[in-house]
């Protein structure tokens, strides 16, 4: 019998009564993340890493049971030994490491290689079955250093000031927006932020990570001149009366999503930057292989050609669904 089974509910772990990351209210929830495609309110009590406890409670119902655990505690529940392990997501993310009787299953959540300045770094886990995301689960993905993608992203800012034009630069609000300060260059210009991500920047400040100052859009003027500044705002915040304060703007996305041309050009960006907080298809092999899971359960993402190639090379893997497939955004208001 597998440690975990699939549920109308989720991931269950029954010897030991936890649902990972369920998509309705149970009893117990372990919760790898503060996405909304991954923490669902109305669950009895849930178990979060500890450094994404306030994250957590800031997206949850007020007063609802959040219970924080440090990375590699080790909780045991009917004999089955519990864990929190560094994701590399955003900050508190964790894979959910369970063993029993010598069995060892990880949960992976979603998750990154390179690390940044905003989270914990991954840890490679060894494991017998492997339940991996795979957002960018195609041989297309296949992401650029940071370092060169920021560059790219400060070069673009300081030739919008060149031109006279503001630069609005879209990222989700939770993780992107702050991983995206993180790597600005704040000798440039100013920076300001829609009130959509403040209040995760704000956590994020309160937790240690070091980012640079901030101006809210919502505290200066109607006529402010925006024209050396660089404006932080959630995707879809360009299409809303909010941003036509901005003028002539300059728009570009960063997202993992836009490693295909086609993407951008469907959004009528100006720009597109390929910086995602999921890993890549060679990071995504690599993890596999590094756990040495026999066992791989695919999920979010492009499931069925990650099932096919590991099939193909001797390893037993299946796709198994979930109520979301993406990161879902706080809705954006002008």
């Amino acid at each position: 019998m597998d440690l975990l089974t699939l549920t109308p509910a989720g991931l269950y772990c029954s010897q030991a009564d936890f649902y990972v990351d369920p998509w309705q209210p149970v009893a117990r929830a372990v919760v790898t993340h503060a996405h909304g495609d991954h923490l669902t309110p109305g669950s009895g009590a849930y178990l979060v890493a500890r450094p994404g406890a306030e994250l957590a409670r800031a997206r949850l119902p007020e007063g609802t049971s959040v219970d924080g655990a440090a990375y590699g505690e080790r909780r045991s529940l009917n004999g089955v030994q519990l864990s929190l392990h560094p994701a590399g997501h955003i900050l508190g993310s964790a894979q959910v490491r369970i063993e029993y009787r010598g069995e060892v299953w990880v949960v992976s959540g979603d998750y990154k290689l390179e690390p940044d300045r905003t989270c914990a770094p991954f840890e490679t886990l060894r494991c017998h079955g492997f339940v991996t995301e795979c957002t960018f689960g195609l041989p297309v993905y296949r992401w650029l250093p940071q370092t060169e993608v920021f560059d790219s992203i400060n070069s673009w800012w300081r030739d919008n000031q060149a031109r006279g034009r503001a630069t609005l630069l879209l990222g989700y609000a939770l993780g992107k927006a702050q991983r995206l300060l993180a790597g600005l260059d704040a000798t440039i210009g100013p920076i300001c932020t829609h009130g959509a991500m403040d209040r995760m920047t704000g956590l994020y400040r309160e937790a240690g990570v070091p980012l640079p100052e901030t101006i809210p859009v919502s505290s200066l003027p109607a006529r402010h001149d925006w024209t050396r500044t660089i404006i932080l705002a959630p995707p879809g915040a360009e299409a809303t009366p909010w941003a036509r304060r901005f003028g002539d703007a300059a728009t570009g996305f960063a997202s993992g999503w836009m490693q295909v041309r086609g993407n951008r050009r469907r959004q009528a960006l100006d720009r597109g930057f390929a910086l995602s907080d999921h890993v890549d298809w060679p990071g995504l092999l690599a993890t596999i292989e590094a756990t040495g899971a026999t066992t791989v359960w695919a999920t979010h993402g492009f499931t069925a050609p990650l099932v096919r190639f590991l099939t193909e090379r001797g390893l037993e893997a299946r796709a198994i669904s979930t109520r979301y497939e993406g990161e879902r955004e706080e809705p954006v208001e002008s």
